[in-house]
């Protein structure tokens, strides 16, 4: 039987544990120009026992970013602050992915001077936060052909550019309602041309930008997050089951390292995904109002996932596939001071030794 803390193959690599550090956004990127800070290396390095950490959303262009004090990694001055994050991380023997997120219409032009793009002129009903307080979304520019390829080239050139500052991977985000995912829905994509209209249509853009990815850096150092069914950032998806069986048909013959799974609340169609997907998968539990704890390791001795990916408690635990060995104790997430601040709440959480 498989353990949570055997090694897993993923990709090119094989992982040291089975326990994956999800993305999760901390804005505390204050370095000038979107850049990290010798903080966040601390905060990486903390973690570095993971078998996998996946970075929080970077984005891959100015316009992408949807956020306060998100890093980016479309600069050489972006490039050259992450490089001590990476080699943190690897003095301590770890693995760390760069998450690519382009937030699309989920931004507005306070955070970074330009209107926000996306599939179709539909602004998402909600709000951003800004330096200016909570703010509407604003009516995204639909993408047009030359705006769409402009964009795939600006995954590309960021993933090249991941590897650069010693990423070992980079994970694309087409979950959460961003903008890959926005264009894999049946509400935020409206479009009637090859980008939309069918599921083919709406699939394309994941499919290209994981192909010209693909080609720049290796698909063996290349995976994908997914949410089928999730209206977080008011998303809906009539036709979910059909959409992403068809999108990991299109991408199997890639040879991605991985298929990282954000599990919404259809949690019966997560075997069917496992069935249909060739490769490594790795499993974000569905768990409202709570967040995933040790029981969940059961889903990988059962074979029901290669990994699980922790965020909350990976979070308040610097040091959380040993806790996971130990059975607990385990330190409490305050969410107070998730976003923003200082260490507080960012790199002062003890470890299992120092408890």
């Amino acid at each position: 039987m498989t353990s949570a803390f055997d090694g897993a193959p993923l990709g090119r690599y094989t992982t040291r544990n089975r326990v994956v550090m999800a993305p999760m956004t901390r804005s505390r990127a204050y370095g000038p120009g979107a850049t990290p800070t010798e903080l966040m290396a601390t905060y990486y390095a903390q973690r570095a026992g993971a078998g996998l950490i996946i970075t929080e959303g970077t984005q891959p262009s100015p316009v992408g970013q949807g956020y306060l004090n998100t890093p980016g990694l479309h600069t050489p001055e972006q490039v050259a602050a992450w490089r001590p994050i990476t080699a943190a991380v690897h003095e301590r023997g770890g693995l760390i992915f760069a998450q690519l997120m382009h937030t699309g219409r989920i931004g507005h032009p306070a955070l970074h001077g330009a209107t926000p793009v996306g599939a179709s002129p539909v602004a998402a009903a909600g709000q951003v936060y800004t330096a200016d307080g909570p703010l509407d979304f604003v009516e995204p520019e639909p993408l047009d052909a030359d705006g769409i390829a402009e964009t795939i080239a600006d995954f590309t050139a960021s993933a090249r550019n991941a590897i650069e500052a010693g990423f070992d991977g980079v994970e694309l985000h087409g979950a959460n309602g961003y903008l890959l995912h926005q264009f894999l829905s049946t509400n935020a994509n409206r479009r009637d041309d090859g980008w939309g209209g069918t599921v083919e249509g709406r699939i394309r853009l994941t499919v290209e930008v994981a192909k010209a990815v693909a080609v720049a850096i290796g698909a063996d150092r290349l995976g994908l997050r997914i949410s089928p069914a999730n209206p977080f950032n008011d998303i809906a998806e009539d036709d979910h089951r059909e959409t992403y069986l068809a999108l990991v048909d299109a991408l199997a013959p890639l040879g991605l390292a991985y298929l990282h799974v954000a599990e919404g609340p259809d949690t019966e169609f997560t075997p069917v995904l496992r069935a249909r997907w060739n490769g490594t998968l790795i499993l974000n539990p569905y768990t409202p109002g709570a967040w995933t704890g040790p029981e969940a390791l059961k889903q990988i001795e059962n074979g029901d996932a290669d990994l699980i990916s922790y965020g909350a408690l990976f979070l308040a635990n610097p040091d959380l596939p040993e806790r996971l060995a130990a059975g607990g104790p385990f330190n409490t997430p305050d969410y107070g001071k998730a976003y923003g601040g200082d260490h507080e709440g960012y790199t002062d959480y003890p470890a299992l030794n120092a408890a």
